[in-house]
């Protein structure tokens, strides 16, 4: 299974607080060995100043040498920056946590810090005081004071670069602490200001990979919020629809195809954690792009197969693409034991499995019209017993209960499903076939056009489906 683990793919794309959780995972599922996890462990924390933490991994990964006496000193000087910054940001927090500065502040920045320069005397100095005590907070490991400074210092200040960067240590605080409703809102706020092309970049970026060139820099700004917000999604009560609602968007699947096409496991996976409930529940109580996000997974995946596949999305390609029952089978085995192993999804195990047989039962009882149930419980992966049983509450469930009837005794099942009105086939095969021919003529008078009247763009949807 370790050829199949994003680990090392998905690090690049985290602030290293973030790889912390990362790595205890990885230490707990054996596929890589304890040694070196530990001492990839080390290397992240010696880099912080959580002092005593990186000293406790150095006696781990070095059990017979002392520990260096450069940690006393690095310790002493954090103790000492955390006294001096805290102090500087003292004034502001006083000013700022009075009730009648609270009530006096309005939504108007400019207007608040004149209003607290002329009352209180507080300078753009020490609000930004602020921002360094919540980021110095934040690599001493004390998470939920870094999200209130920061905070603070967002209300007041108005410089854009801070903000941004405030935001995105904001973020990383509320993953860390484990705030999933709040974390949501900054995700959301992070989203809609990288959207705007404001620059948006975290701090941990590499300077040596940042551009001047405003669509790269958003790409890249995109690709690390991509992978931040798995932190979120798969753990919000929401987020697996909301996570389809976001990654499906033309801009967000743009990204993923161009720089991050790992992503497609965990958008695949939320198609198929998502594929169950939005079957039962009805029409109406989703979104048409949560409804329809099986059939637009299948198609990305198809397309980008030659840079990603694993388990899972060559599972959805077997069952949707090829209908290879047997093949999809086997996929759905390792794929068990993938999500089994990863990070993000290990605790949707269960919920997968499930999910994933009620997919091919569907697919299944799609195409025949009479059903062994043993046959069925094989490709299932499950004993006659067990898919008896399975496939009885799924019926129940689901909205397939008006269309099959169990025969118990010949140990099979009837569907009995009436055939779609012809006026209902031909909207569904014309379906979006206006604005694919308005997409085509436009991407063709391209050449012709002149100077002075720039071409229409043709929308992300009608590339992807085209090229599927």
């Amino acid at each position: 299974m370790a050829e199949f683990d994003l680990t090392q793919t998905i690090i690049p794309y985290c602030d290293r607080h973030l790889v912390f959780p990362l790595l205890a995972h990885l230490e707990q599922t054996d596929l890589f060995p304890v040694e070196q996890v530990q001492a990839a462990q080390y290397e992240l924390a010696k880099g912080t100043n959580m002092v005593d933490y990186a000293v406790s991994l150095f006696q781990q990964v070095f059990p017979d040498k002392e520990v260096p006496p450069e940690f006393s000193a690095k310790r002493d000087n954090a103790v000492s920056t955390n006294e001096r910054l805290q102090e500087e940001a003292l004034t502001v927090l006083n000013v700022i946590e009075n009730p009648e500065v609270a009530q006096a502040l309005r939504q108007d920045k400019i207007q608040n810090l004149s209003y607290l320069k002329e009352h209180y005397n507080v300078t753009l100095e020490q609000i930004t005081a602020l921002y360094n005590f919540g980021q110095f907070q934040y690599t001493y490991g004390n998470y939920s004071g870094a999200a209130d400074y920061l905070y603070h210092f967002r209300v007041l200040s108005t410089d854009p670069d801070l903000n941004i960067s405030s935001h995105w240590g904001k973020l990383a605080s509320d993953i860390l602490t484990g705030k999933w409703d709040v974390a949501l809102e900054e995700l959301n706020t992070l989203r809609e200001a990288i959207d705007s092309r404001t620059p948006s970049l975290p701090p941990s970026f590499s300077a040596s990979a940042a551009t001047s060139d405003p669509a790269l820099m958003q790409l890249h700004s995109r690709t690390w919020l991509l992978h931040w917000s798995l932190f979120v999604y798969f753990n919000h009560p929401q987020g697996r629809t909301l996570l389809l609602e976001t990654f499906l968007t033309p801009t967000y699947l743009n990204t993923i195809q161009t720089s991050c096409p790992w992503i497609l496991r965990y958008l695949a996976t939320a198609a198929i954690l998502s594929r169950k409930a939005s079957s039962s529940s009805g029409a109406g109580a989703q979104s048409s792009r949560v409804r329809n996000a099986i059939k637009e997974v299948v198609k990305v995946i198809q397309t980008e197969e030659y840079q990603y596949q694993d388990p899972i999305t060559r599972f959805l390609k077997e069952l949707y693409g090829e209908f290879d029952f047997e093949a999809a089978q086997r996929e759905l085995t390792t794929a068990e034991k993938v999500v089994g192993n990863d990070f993000f999804l290990g605790d949707f195990r269960e919920e997968f499995l499930d999910n994933a047989r009620y997919l091919i039962s569907e697919a299944y009882c799609r195409i025949h019209q009479r059903i062994d149930i043993g046959d069925l419980s094989e490709r299932l992966n499950l004993s006659k017993d067990e898919g008896e049983k399975w496939i009885v509450n799924l019926i129940r469930e689901t909205r397939m209960g008006a269309d099959a009837k169990i025969d118990l005794e010949k140990n099979v099942i009837s569907i009995n499903r009436p055939p779609l009105p012809i006026y209902q086939s031909v909207i569904e095969k014309t379906r979006g076939l206006a604005f694919r021919t308005q997409a085509l003529g436009a991407a063709m008078s391209r050449p012709n056009a002149s100077a002075a009247a720039p071409a229409v763009p043709v929308e992300q949807p009608a590339t992807v489906e085209a090229r599927g």
